[in-house]
């Protein structure tokens, strides 16, 4: 008797796809910058509010959370955190497509701006011992673009997730 077969047909259908009965763990972060249109002082700040609003949204969406927002008038940078499923063309498509369509239709802009962003983008991956490093470098860019800070804008607010549901602790480490 072929014994794959034979353990195959003698597992449940839980250990049959994750055979060592663990449940699958990820930490994928990411930053990920984009610009305005030739770099024009576009966000203000009813598009500011508009934008972490309507991000987190899509992000949610897609199966993704944004975890920190750091914007100036030019640009913005998202700390994110992605599962192995989630379509980051898409993500990236949404996030700047829809948020320039619909601010747009729905007039956010405080100063009757026309959100415009510039093509493309920029993503990196960002270890897990870096994240910290990375809220801190997101929360200083008004103080790093003195000149592009967003008036009247107080930032963002930050999600953090709950302690001990970002990483999988074996019952070894659970009891200490």
């Amino acid at each position: 008797m072929n014994g794959a077969w034979y353990r195959a047909k003698t597992m449940s259908s839980s250990q049959a796809r994750c055979p060592d009965s663990t449940p699958m763990i990820d930490r994928i972060y990411c930053h990920i910058v984009w610009t305005t249109r030739d770099r024009v002082p576009l966000i203000d700040a009813g598009l500011a509010q508009f934008l972490c609003s309507f991000l987190r949204g899509v992000a949610t969406q897609e199966r993704a959370r944004i975890l920190e927002i750091g914007m100036v008038r030019t640009h913005v940078h998202l700390l994110v955190r992605t599962r192995p499923t989630t379509h980051l063309a898409r993500l990236l498509q949404r996030l700047k497509g829809g948020s320039a369509a619909i601010a747009g239709k729905e007039r956010h802009s405080t100063e009757d701006n026309r959100l415009r962003w510039a093509k493309g983008y920029s993503i990196h991956s960002v270890s897990p011992r870096s994240l910290a490093a990375l809220r801190s470098y997101l929360r200083a860019q008004p103080t790093r673009h003195p000149d592009a800070g967003i008036p009247g804008w107080g930032g963002d607010e930050p999600e953090y997730e709950h302690a001990g549901t970002d990483e999988w602790r074996s019952e070894i480490r659970k009891r200490l």
